[in-house]
């Protein structure tokens, strides 16, 4: 795994980021615009700074279909996907953009998770005919929402003839995927992004060529303000140790609700058919007008609605992501509690300033989302109806 700077930060204009995007830019001098042509199509987003991990042999999808959440076994060639590596109880260990040639299955994957799901997958491969690499020192990881990415200027790899071009499947929902947030027109329906693997070498040459323009550069502040908008989560940001798939509506994309037994299966399925999950993703539209930006972690505050000797302000949840969207203005997506009502008045307490943000919750996934099987509750024993 790389952690060297991009040769893209020598671009004029490049301001490096901080913490988990550390190595490439956070953006080029004016992220609204940037934000502008990653949308048209015709800028590209560094994220050389991602994880690749390959891996060969014939049982490859088999063996991945076995021990993830969805089905892969019938994934053919320049075909994407998406997959969770669960723990027993059910919570999220690892996420996967996948793609596979033909010969090899790829996994593109955020920085902080490749040298462990490396580890893991190589420490399950028991007696099966799979070899798995990490092959992040020959490959780079490019992001971008044009249709066709070498004619933007990529050099697109394809080490055994298949280009390989993750195209996201969060657009729309997959093949025995569930989607809780039904009664809203999906902001998805206008999210096209692709992660497309250049070889990294060839890095610097396309440094050189976006000093005249061409392709076009955003920053990962560009691309957050976009993903947010689209309530598209990300496992750096919005996993933490206790997240199941549920509360961030993930069965919409990396969820086969019909396939076959893996790890965490049975949590998956007892949620989803019969219980709720404890907590809930919403997006949040922040107040500007101190121009106070919350940051990944600040606790958000409800309302009570309750006698008043419950008067005032809870805690439920916490600041997933946020950014600074071109058109929508302060948003962030958070993580809280089931109960919390869709209509509560809430406030974002921020960690670094000690400024409070008034928000106005969008319902991502609703209170009720799960329970799908609809048996009757039974009146308990001694109860006369």
């Amino acid at each position: 795994m790389t952690d060297a700077a991009s040769p893209l930060l020598s671009v004029p204009g490049a301001v490096r980021a901080e913490g988990l995007d550390d190595g490439v830019a956070a953006h080029y001098g004016n992220p609204n615009v940037e934000q502008r042509r990653l949308e048209d199509g015709t800028a590209i987003v560094d994220l050389s700074h991602a994880g690749v991990v390959s891996i060969t042999g014939p049982d490859r999808l088999t063996w991945l279909n076995s021990i993830s959440s969805q089905a892969l076994d019938r994934l053919a060639p320049g075909e994407s996907s998406e997959t969770l590596i669960l723990d027993p109880q059910g919570r999220i260990e690892y996420d996967a953009h996948v793609v596979d040639d033909g010969v090899t299955t790829w996994l593109l994957v955020d920085r902080v998770e490749t040298t462990g799901l490396f580890t893991w997958l190589d420490r399950m491969r028991f007696t099966l005919r799979v070899e798995v690499a990490d092959r992040t020192e020959e490959f780079a990881t490019i992001g971008t929402m044009a249709t066709d990415a070498a004619a933007i200027g990529l050099d697109v790899a394809a080490p055994n003839g298949v280009p390989l071009v993750w195209r996201d499947p969060w657009s729309e929902i997959a093949v025995g995927g569930w989607q809780y947030a039904s009664d809203v027109e999906h902001p998805a329906a206008d999210w096209r992004f692709s992660e497309v693997l250049v070889p990294r070498a060839s890095l610097a040459d396309l440094a050189e060529r976006a000093v005249s323009g061409t392709p076009a550069l955003a920053g990962t502040l560009a691309l957050d303000a976009v993903r947010i908008a689209a309530w598209r989560p990300r496992f750096s940001t919005e996993v933490d140790e206790r997240s199941i798939p549920h509360e961030l509506d993930w069965l919409r994309s990396a969820v086969h609700l019909d396939k076959g037994c893996y790890r965490g299966q049975e949590t998956v399925a007892k949620v989803h058919n019969l219980g709720h999950p404890p907590r809930r993703l919403v997006m949040l539209h922040l107040d500007g007008s101190d121009t106070v930006l919350p940051a990944h972690g600040d606790e958000v505050f409800a309302e009570r609605k309750r006698p008043e000797t419950e008067a005032g302000w809870r805690e439920v949840g916490s600041v997933t992501s946020s950014a600074m969207h071109h058109e929508l203005g302060p948003i962030a997506l958070a993580v809280i509690r089931r109960g919390v009502p869709v209509d509560a008045p809430l406030e974002v307490h921020t960690a670094e300033t000690g400024e409070v943000v008034a928000a106005a919750q969008v319902v991502v996934v609703p209170p009720e989302a799960g329970a799908t099987a609809g048996i009757p509750r039974m009146p308990r024993l001694g109860i006369r109806r």
